[in-house]
């Protein structure tokens, strides 16, 4: 038994000095060390020696098995740092080398439009305010003067929730709250989204941007409106650009206009962009009726003001010569990187 218990220790210490890998090295334990193994099997024998040899054999053995247990542990944990460092070797990144480049986006048309319009107005004095986009029927209808029976309340053309709560129409509904919570002067624009229930083609779509501009002040006319839409169009369009005004009806203002700018691909002359025209119709203006004033406790008799509103798309579509509204929503890059 001395002689088989020397020779597995000899066997298996370089057996597992020479293993290279873990799935090796695991095999020699269970060939050795198992419930199984060849150590195992000639210590169930230890039963069979006489009572005088028994010690000497059974310290043998345990001096093998430890020195086997000792060198498996002694291995793995070399075979274990040995991994590690072909892992990291192989995983290793060369920091002095150029990073990818990161591409950088840029501004979305509609927004391009939204800021030089804000800006073109805040230079004039405005300051530019918000609302909630999901408004009370009062703010969006009722406050401006539009009654319950008129056709804008159609629940074909508005996005309700109850009979009190929708997906604003306009972004007129922001000048109400404006108005209820501040004394004139006033001088503030409004841009944002705004929902109706148009079905999708190349010049609808049920969302859509609105900015609305208001000022409220004494002694304000119709010339203060024709003399601020001018700038604004000139700063737009261009110095060159002329406007004239259309009567129309809307029913938070009295008098209403259309507001048409001279072509700025022909210069008036008539072209394809103003349908032979010459003028292109870009936003609805008109003097705060007295009923929305009255109704935010302002008195129309000391205090006048002026309203306009312009759809954003519209813009962005004429200006930079889009014939398709659904391309400014599909976020497809080859569009977008046009601008």
């Amino acid at each position: 038994m001395r002689e088989a218990l020397e020779k597995i220790r000899s066997e298996a210490l370089a057996a597992i000095a020479a293993a290279q890998e873990s799935a090796a090295l695991e095999s020699l334990r269970v060939r050795y060390s198992g419930k199984k193994g060849e150590l195992t099997g000639i210590l169930k024998m230890m039963g069979k020696l006489s009572a005088e040899e028994r010690p000497k054999m059974g310290q043998l053995a345990n001096d093998v098995r430890t020195a086997l247990e000792a060198a498996f542990t002694a291995r793995a944990a070399e075979l274990a740092d040995r991994a590690l460092a072909a892992q990291l070797k192989s995983e290793a990144v060369d920091v002095t080398v150029p990073a990818a480049p990161i591409s950088v986006g840029h501004q979305h048309p509609l927004t391009i439009v939204i800021n030089e319009v804000c800006t073109i107005f805040e230079a004039m004095g405005f300051e530019t305010v918000e609302g909630p986009e999901v408004e009370y029927d009062y703010y969006n209808f009722e406050a401006l003067n539009t009654p319950p029976n008129h056709p804008a309340r159609d629940t074909q053309d508005t996005f309700y929730f109850s009979d009190n709560m929708l997906l604003r129409t306009q972004t007129s509904s922001v000048q109400v709250r404006t108005m209820e919570h501040r004394k004139p002067p006033i001088r503030v624009i409004a841009p944002g989204r705004v929902y109706r229930s148009d079905a999708v083609d190349a010049t609808h779509s049920p969302l859509f941007h609105q900015i609305e501009g208001l000022l409220v002040d004494e002694g304000v006319t119709m010339a203060d409106l024709k003399g601020a839409l001018d700038v604004f169009a000139k700063g737009m369009f261009g110095a060159r650009t002329a406007t004239r005004f259309r009567p129309h009806h809307f029913p938070f203002t009295e008098p209403s206009a259309e507001m048409d700018v001279s072509c700025f691909a022909c210069g008036g002359e008539g072209c394809r962009l103003c349908k032979g025209e010459g003028w292109i119709e870009i936003l609805g203006c008109g003097m705060v009726h007295p009923n929305v004033l009255r109704g935010c406790s302002i008195d129309p008799e000391k205090y006048s003001g002026f309203a306009f509103g312009l759809g954003v798309e519209r813009v962005a579509l004429l200006r930079y010569k889009i014939d398709d509204m659904r391309l400014v929503y599909e976020n497809d890059e080859r569009f977008l990187r046009q601008f």
